[in-house]
């Protein structure tokens, strides 16, 4: 569980985070990429940020949030108990009232976080690409306005609806390619 794997900047700052045998967290250099392009972004978009990492893994996205914006929230959603197992770890000393964690997949989850949020992480893991893709584009149909930060292996030949989603964001990071979207 252990990893080279922390939180880039904010309150936080340096705290080593756990990692379950089974996840594929996005790297350090990618996620200060992501926060260093959301903090523009965000400050135009909403004062108080209400995020959802759907497919946690680590809950490394989701608590760069708490650590980043001190007003924000965050959900956590993961089906494996390892992750879970993870993110309690790694949300240790952080105020109970900012975050919760859903033993969930993050589709179920649609129905109850889409509407209460403006920033989901979509990273679910890079052997079933298919699954991010189909999430975003339910939980276009679901009710979400905010914006979505999307991580896909960078091969995947994929073009987000554009009747549903404004890219703002479409970079490379050797083997991931991150896409930030905003809901039309």
């Amino acid at each position: 569980m252990d990893s080279n794997l922390q939180v880039i900047s904010g309150e936080y700052r340096g705290r080593k985070l756990k990692l379950s045998p089974d996840a594929r967290p996005t790297q350090n250099l990618a996620r200060g990429a992501i926060f260093n392009s959301l903090t523009g972004i965000l400050q135009d978009f909403c004062d108080d940020i209400h995020a959802w990492d759907a497919f946690a893994g680590s809950g490394a996205l989701g608590i760069e949030v708490l650590s980043r914006f001190p007003n924000s929230t965050v959900v956590f959603t993961d089906i494996s108990e390892k992750s879970i197992r993870a993110i309690q770890e790694n949300v240790r000393g952080i105020d109970l009232t900012r975050y919760k964690i859903d033993k969930s997949d993050a589709a179920s989850g649609i129905g109850k976080y889409a509407k209460n949020v403006n920033l989901v992480f979509v990273d679910p893991p890079y052997s079933n690409s298919d699954l991010g893709i189909g999430f975003v584009d339910v939980l276009a149909d679901a009710g979400f306005t905010g914006i979505v930060v999307q991580e896909i292996e960078s091969f995947v030949n994929y073009v987000p609806d554009s009747t549903k989603w404004t890219v703002l964001r479409d970079k490379k990071y050797g083997r991931a390619r991150i896409l930030i979207l905003r809901k039309i």
